[in-house]
This record gives C-alpha cells, sequence and structure tokens, in this order.
C-alpha cells in the first residue's frame, strides 16, 4: 500500500510545473468569472461586497477598491469566493447576531434583507457567468479558427463489431442519425461516444443510393492520445484521412455564436447523461476526477497549445457551473432550494433547518472531494 501511495505522488511530483501552471490558468479563469457574475449582480441589487477572494485561506496579496471591497489573493488556489455584508462565512451562512443589530441603512447594504428575487438572482448568477463564460470562447473559437471538418466517411469496418453486425461497408458515408444531419466524422463519434446500449438509426449514402441501417454501439474502453481511459459507445468503424481531406470552415460571429450554445449544451447533456449513468449503474463512478486530475489534464492540454488549453477552461466552467445548481446547501443550487422554500412558505427556513442543511451539504461535498481524490490517486497510480 505504501509503494502505491509513494508511486502515486511521484507520478504527480514528476510533473507538476507541467502541470500546475496550466492548471492555474484554468481554473484561475473559471472561478474569477464564476464569481464575478455573484459580485456584479450583488452591486446592481445594491449589496455591500465585503471580500471578493480568489482562493482560500491566509491572504497572499490584496487591495481595497473605492467600495472599500476587499480584492485578494488566497493561499489555496482550489475556489473562491464573494463575502457580502451580514454573511458569516465564505458560503453566505447568515450571521444572526450581526443581522439583528444592523441599522435601517446597514440593512440596505445587507444580503440577506434583499428580496428572495434578489437573493436568488446573486446567486444564480455564478453559474450563468460560467454557461456564458463558456459560449464566449467557444463562439471566438469557432470565429478565428473556423470548424475542422472530415466527412463521416467509413473506410473500414471492424470484424464482429456493431457496425458490421447493422451492414455497414467501407465507402459508406453517414448522412443523418435519428434523424440529425452528421456534417462531419467527429459529429458521428460525439453521437454514438454517448449512446452506448441505445438502437441508432442511421442514413448512409451508398454510391448513388441512400440505405437506412440501425446499429447499437457497444461500450468500450477507449484510450485517447495521453493514454487516458474512457468509457465510450462505439460502432468499430474507422476513418483515414489523407492529406487534404481535413478541412476547416470558416464561420462568421453569428453562426459561430450559434455552434457555441450548441457546443456548450453538448457539454451539459453528456454530462448530466453520465451523472444519470452513474446512478442508475450504466457509467461507472471511477471517471469522477479531482484536482490532481485536472491537474494532469491541463498539462496534458497544455502540449498541444494555448487554444486546447483555452478550450479545457470551457469545459471546466460548464461543469463547475452545473455543480455548483445541483441543490446541495452550501452550494449555489442548496441556496436557491433555500430561497424556493421561503418563497413558497413566505418566510425562510427557520434558523437551525438552514444549519442542519448546512451541515448535511458539507458533509456530502467533503464526501465528494474524498471520492473524487480517491479516484485521481488510482488513476495516476495506473498511468
Amino acid at each position: 500500500m505504501l509503494e502505491f501511495f509513494q508511486h502515486s505522488f511521484s507520478t504527480l511530483s514528476h510533473g507538476f510545473i507541467g502541470y500546475i501552471i496550466p492548471f492555474l490558468f484554468v481554473l484561475t479563469i473559471v472561478v474569477f468569472f464564476h464569481e464575478l457574475g455573484h459580485f456584479l449582480v450583488a452591486r446592481w441589487n445594491g449589496v455591500k461586497v465585503l471580500t471578493f477572494s480568489l482562493g482560500f485561506g491566509p491572504e497572499i496579496i490584496g487591495f481595497n477598491d473605492r467600495h472599500n471591497t476587499r480584492w485578494k489573493i488566497s493561499a489555496i488556489p482550489l475556489g473562491g469566493y464573494v463575502k457580502f455584508f451580514g454573511d458569516e462565512s465564505e458560503a453566505s451562512t447568515p450571521s444572526s447576531a450581526a443581522l439583528s443589530t444592523m441599522s435601517a441603512e446597514e440593512r440596505q447594504g445587507s444580503f440577506h434583507h434583499k428580496r428572495v428575487g434578489q437573493r436568488a438572482a446573486i446567486v444564480a448568477a455564478g453559474p450563468i457567468a460560467n454557461f456564458i463564460l463558456a459560449i464566449v470562447i467557444f463562439t471566438c473559437l469557432f470565429t478565428f479558427f473556423g470548424k475542422p471538418s472530415t466527412t463521416a466517411q467509413v473506410d473500414t469496418v471492424q470484424a464482429g463489431s456493431a457496425a458490421e453486425k447493422a451492414g455497414f461497408q467501407s465507402g459508406d458515408v453517414i448522412k443523418s442519425i435519428d434523424g440529425s444531419a452528421i456534417g462531419s466524422f467527429s459529429d458521428m463519434q460525439r453521437i454514438v461516444g454517448i449512446k452506448a446500449g441505445e438502437q441508432l438509426a442511421f442514413s448512409i449514402k451508398r454510391g448513388d443510393s441512400t440505405v437506412e441501417l440501425k446499429a447499437t454501439p457497444e461500450m468500450k474502453e477507449v484510450k485517447d492520445s495521453f493514454g487516458n481511459v474512457h468509457r465510450l459507445g462505439v460502432l468499430g468503424i474507422t476513418r483515414a484521412t489523407a492529406a487534404g481531406e481535413v478541412t476547416t470552415e470558416r464561420v462568421g460571429p453569428a453562426a459561430a455564436f450559434v455552434l457555441g450554445v450548441k457546443e456548450t449544451w453538448f457539454v451539459v447533456d453528456r454530462t448530466l447523461a453520465y451523472i444519470g449513468g452513474v446512478f442508475t449503474g450504466r457509467e461507472a463512478a471511477d471517471q469522477i476526477g479531482g484536482p490532481m486530475r485536472i491537474a494532469q489534464i491541463s498539462g496534458q492540454v497544455a502540449t498541444i497549445g494555448l487554444t486546447a488549453l483555452i478550450h479545457l477552461a470551457a469545459v471546466l466552467s460548464i461543469s463547475i457551473g452545473l455543480l455548483n445548481l445541483f441543490p446541495v446547501p452550501l452550494l449555489d443550487g442548496g441556496h436557491l432550494l433555500f430561497y424556493v422554500v421561503e418563497a413558497v412558505r413566505g418566510r425562510p427556513l427557520s434558523e437551525r433547518a438552514q444549519e442542519y442543511g448546512f451541515r448535511i451539504g458539507l458533509g456530502l461535498v467533503l464526501m465528494l472531494m474524498v471520492f473524487a481524490t480517491y479516484n485521481d490517486i488510482l488513476h495516476l497510480a495506473a498511468s
């Protein structure tokens, strides 16, 4: 067991510099915009913001703006927070003692004295900012770099595969799946990858005729170029791209925006499908990763280039936005759940009920962190 952990530590330490800089670059962008969403909507609603922190723990460097908000970078770079006037902690739990002694003027700037709709808007602004960031990044990437495209042509069909059983042949060109047009081989891969075990209807161009086929992708373990293992739906067809066959389609800003929204929704849909699959037993929970896995992937992606790293930031931004919307006390979604209850009841939950809720939320978040870290260690030991 000791050797196991020593190997895991040495694996991470070996690429520490190569991992940590890209990791901090990606995480800082995502956390900054998340907290900026909270900050801006709070300011627009007249809430006094005490602290805007990137990271937790002791302050490394900081300054006060003209509104006396303390902007700072803290020692533990695994998140961030915005602390409002009237908050007892960084999780925006109310300070009952402070709230009860506030003057009428102080209540004007207190987060907890705002209407429930205003508080909900402030809390929801963080995850929404993450989704907006992702759309902006994807839009810029499509605008300035275009959309790579390769015809969804079948060059080889693996023996015994789902494609062979369905009747695919070399030279077939996939035109649509379940009625959705397929513009490239990667479009086909993305749909098939998330539909393992589900029967799909394919419209195929074969010579001068159109053929309709039905195939059920099989769940397979697939290694990427870095050796990371992913479980994906696979048909068993390959595409051999020759020089000049990979084209880049130039798109205007409006079309790039539409593609950016679609790309963001694809990541949301894929993430929710995976989480649902974990609860139903269709997916393995060992794909859930924590900071060490994100650091490793950041370092790997950074070797491809800055564009790939920024793309990763968009994907991570969506993931953090979704995670924060889960109805777990302590997360943004938990606060929103409390506000929904408050709106229905006409009054907030009791202080004791909220305290128990936050304790349960803290326990759930800690368990998730421990589980993700355990997965990270196993992953690093196997790499």
